[in-house]
Order: structure tokens, then C-alpha cells, then sequence
């Protein structure tokens, strides 16, 4: 008699219950993709890029647990899918945007992606017939945070970065010295 009370209360609380395990199952499955992402890029990448992949991993799967449990709750996600079709032309159009703070936020996430300029290199990026060197400081959402050797730092937009041709330098640039200027106020001496 219980056992059939107990599937009586399981068939009518059966979204409940799926919900509760997707939440108790949702520390869990980021623990296992904490692991995997540890796996994949051991000693690849510095502590801040990972602490940054921890965290976009963390919302990727509540993303993705939010939604399936959405479905399962019998709640259409079309306007889901406009919101999300919106957002890759957005995305689209920052590609191709030169100035945009979209092609920031767009450039940040593929330095994200590539792993050649870390914080704490030495880069000079070629801009034309002009060339910045610095050490890498920080890399933001929206800039890099360039220190010169001669202790000048210079923030550099991300989509520029991105474009233009960084070296990475092997050792440290030397200071750049000042021109020294002789200048003699009046007639010139005579020998």
C-alpha cells in the first residue's frame, strides 16, 4: 500500500523532483568539468585565464541545466532562441565593427581562446611604420595593459591588438634613451 502511494506522489510531483535532482546534480557535474577543464590545460595557460574559463564554465552549465529544466517544465524557449539568434548577429556585426565596444568584448574572447600573448610577456605590436613594447600587465574586456620599459604604461584597445602584428619578444627591450640637445643661446665661440 505504500509503495503505491509513493508512486502515486512520485507521478504527480514528477517535475518537482526532476527539478530537485538537476539541482543537486548541477555541483556535481561542475565538479567534473572543473576536473576536465584542470586536465586540459595543465600548465597551458596563467591563473587568471583559468580562473576566467572557471568561471565562463560555471554559467555555460547553469545556462544549460536553467534551460533543460525549463523544457522539462513544458515552457517553450522560442523566445529563447530570439534572444539567442539576436545576440550571435550581435556578435556578427562586432567582427566587423572596427570601433565597436562589441569587437572588444569580441577580440577579448578570442585572446581568450588563443593562449600566444600572456600577462607578463614582452610584446611590441607594429602598428605601421610605429611599434609599442611593453610587458603585458593585464588583459581586460575591453584593453591590454602594456608597460613600457621606461615605466610608461599604455592601454591598448583589444580589437587592435587582435589586428595588428604583436612580436613576442624573448628578453626584456632596453630603456630607450632621451636625445641629448646642445643648444647655445647666443653668437657661436670662436676657435
Amino acid at each position: 500500500m505504500e509503495l503505491i502511494t509513493v508512486l502515486e506522489l512520485v507521478g504527480t510531483q514528477y517535475k518537482l523532483i526532476v527539478t530537485i535532482i538537476a539541482l543537486l546534480s548541477f555541483p556535481l557535474l561542475l565538479k567534473l568539468t572543473k576536473k576536465l577543464l584542470e586536465k586540459a590545460i595543465r600548465g597551458k595557460i596563467d591563473l587568471h585565464r583559468k580562473y576566467r574559463a572557471e568561471l565562463l564554465l560555471k554559467i555555460i552549465l547553469a545556462f544549460v541545466m536553467l534551460c533543460l529544466v525549463l523544457v522539462f517544465w513544458g515552457i517553450e524557449l522560442r523566445g529563447l532562441l530570439v534572444l539567442g539568434s539576436s545576440l550571435f548577429a550581435m556578435l556578427g556585426v562586432a567582427l566587423f565593427a572596427a570601433w565597436s565596444l562589441l569587437s572588444n568584448l569580441t577580440a577579448f574572447l578570442l585572446m581568450f581562446i588563443q593562449n600566444d600573448c600572456r600577462v607578463g610577456y614582452w610584446v611590441r605590436i607594429v602598428d605601421g611604420a610605429n611599434a609599442i613594447e611593453g610587458r603585458i600587465i593585464e588583459m581586460g574586456l575591453m584593453n591590454v595593459l602594456l608597460e613600457h620599459v621606461d615605466g610608461h604604461r599604455v592601454i591598448y584597445p583589444n580589437n587592435l591588438f587582435v589586428t595588428r602584428p604583436v612580436l613576442v619578444l624573448n628578453t626584456e627591450p632596453k630603456p630607450t634613451k632621451a636625445p641629448k640637445i646642445k643648444r647655445i643661446i647666443g653668437p657661436k665661440p670662436r676657435n
